[in-house]
């Protein structure tokens, strides 16, 4: 069913779509997150790691530089490893970092375990190695202490150093009044028994929430040294969040695109075709690629434009034709005038009357022929399905004809009265009538009439004749409009060649068809049409229904 209907897998390619397009967007979140954490890492400790480089730096030999270390570790409460560089294998980018003394963090997503190598100023040969398991309230208030300690080297000029290094803090660093900060009576307590504290601050801006680290400077009462504020890290920002869905919709509109360009395609080449239709060119086909919507509009015009040139063709031939078979007639008519006028003889008079009169009556039965067949080729004749008994129209047809008196043997193969078909009781009339008079026509001598049903759902009827019979390369020929053969079924055979073209267009608006054979009891001409014997339950439908029943065009009719 799925594979029928173009908009089905449209509506199933979206549904994909967009599951594919939300794990696209998850997947790239979670690598946006993974990069953006890690910048967060480290741009948190590249200020610390040019602090601590510097306190090491300041030692004046190696036995205070791992004291220095060793009391660095206490404070932090994280051991803390003095390594040799050729120790320690560094990827191009960490070694970058380390020549423009910044931190270098490898972070374990299993273990949840941040490692930490520094760099040492004036010391290329070993690094800092620290390993950082939990940041608690102890790490972050200890940072101020490293800060302070680089700053009481340079006594007055406190405030101009801290702007000197700010560019290797992500966050900002300052003096200020402890009048302007927004401290409660306990944290100003807390800060003159030299503690540091920790403010937490909600907002609802892009910021979210913050942290200020906020510690004493020795020796004055009134200044302290505040850090931050440092906005904790956030897994989805509203730049990210935005740059997601806007990218994810942009995937999602090449991806619907992607799923209309084909039906766009369709439709265009079924727009080209109905323009050169409008045109006059009927030339022009359409691919049937599929068995969906656009695989049946293709089909359905493709049907239709050989409707259309047959019926086109049709036409002109069915002018040619009926301007030629009128000729004859009319000029019958008008010699047998012209005679008139110059006879004076009732008797002659009178027979030339009667001839005027059979050829009006043959221009009238000509005409009726005409509008019969124009009624069936162009489509719409309005079809009455009702049941019928098939062996009561072929007992009229025999009736009607043995009262011609043609002195043909005419037999009747009578089937069951149980059998009953669904048909249109006047053409199915029409049909069984012109095969017999044409078997009349052209039979020596006997002609057998047949029907039933073929076991198959099929109804039948068969007429058969003793005549000459039709060559097989003609048999084709035979159903055209005005076609006559060249040999035994002459001019002088009568009628006008458009009798089984009338019955191959019934056949096929019964939905069924109607070939010709040999007849392998009498040697002549066989002509079968077969329908189906049940339609609706209804048992009633237009024409324009029963031309889905079936488009078989191996009626050969033009």
């Amino acid at each position: 069913m799925l594979k029928h209907s173009i908009f089905l897998r449209i509506y199933a390619g979206l549904v994909i779509l967009v599951v594919l397009v939300a794990l696209f967007g998850y997947l790239l979140v979670q690598i946006i997150n993974y990069q953006r954490a890690q910048e967060y890492r480290e741009s948190l400790t590249d200020g610390m790691a040019y602090i601590i480089s510097e306190g090491i730096a300041r030692q004046p030999n190696e036995q205070q530089r791992m004291d220095w270390i060793s009391d660095a570790s206490n404070l932090l409460e994280l051991p803390i490893y003095y390594v040799k560089a050729d120790k320690v294998d560094l990827t191009r980018a960490e070694a970058k970092r380390i020549e423009e003394r910044k931190a270098v963090v490898r972070w374990d997503a299993q273990t949840n375990v941040a490692y930490i190598i520094i760099g040492l100023k004036d010391d290329a040969g070993h690094l800092l190695y620290i390993k950082a398991e939990n940041i608690t309230e102890r790490q972050m208030k200890a940072l101020p202490v490293f800060v302070l300690d680089y700053l009481v080297y340079y006594p007055g000029q406190e405030k101009e150093y801290l702007q000197r290094i700010q560019h290797y803090f992500a966050y900002p660093m300052q003096i200020e009044d402890v009048k302007n900060l927004p401290l409660d009576s306990e944290q100003i307590g807390r800060l003159r028994l030299d503690h540091s504290i920790i403010l937490y601050r909600d907002s609802a801006t892009v910021r979210g929430t913050t942290i200020s680290i906020v510690s004493p400077i020795p020796g004055s009462t009134t200044e302290v040294l505040v850090m931050g504020p440092v906005p904790l890290f956030n897994w989805m920002p509203f730049q990210l969040a935005a740059g997601i869905t806007l990218l994810s919709l942009f995937v999602l509109s090449l991806g619907v695109y992607g799923l209309l360009v084909p039906m766009q395609r369709k439709l265009r080449a079924v727009n080209y075709a109905l323009n050169k239709m409008k045109t006059g060119d009927m030339s022009v086909r359409l691919p049937v690629e599929s068995s969906d919507e656009m695989g049946s509009l293709a089909s359905s015009y493709n049907s239709m434009s050989d409707h259309i040139q047959r019926l086109i063709e049709a036409q002109r031939e069915l002018m040619r034709a009926v301007s030629h078979e009128l000729r004859t007639p009319v000029a019958r008519i008008r010699f047998g005038v012209e005679m008139m006028a110059d006879e004076e003889d009732y008797e002659y008079r009178q027979h030339q009357v009667e001839q005027i009169d059979k050829d009006i009556e043959a221009l009238n039965t000509l005409i009726d022929e005409i509008m019969t067949y124009a009624k069936l080729e162009q489509g719409t004749p309005s079809l009455d399905f009702e049941q019928i008994i098939l062996f009561e129209v072929l007992d009229q047809v025999v009736i009607e004809t043995e009262a011609l008196k043609t002195g043909k043997t005419l037999e009747l193969q009578a089937p069951p009265l149980t059998v009953v078909v669904d048909a249109e009781r006047r053409y199915l009339h029409r049909v069984i009538q012109n095969l017999v008079g044409n078997a009349v026509r052209y039979c020596d001598n006997k002609v057998v009439i047949s029907g039933g049903l073929d076991g198959k759902g099929n109804a039948y009827i068969c007429v058969e004749d003793d005549g000459p019979g039709i060559p097989e390369d003609e048999r084709s020929r035979i159903f055209e409009a005005f076609a006559r053969l060249d040999d035994s079924r002459t001019r002088a055979s009568g009628g006008y060649g458009l009798g089984l073209s009338i019955v191959s267009r019934i056949a096929y608006w019964f939905g069924g068809s109607v070939h010709i054979d040999e007849s392998p009891r009498l040697g002549g001409a066989r002509f079968i049409m077969q329908w189906p014997a049940k339609r609706f339950k209804d048992s009633k439908r237009k024409a324009g229904d029963a031309a889905k029943d079936s488009d078989n065009e191996s009626l050969n009719v033009k």
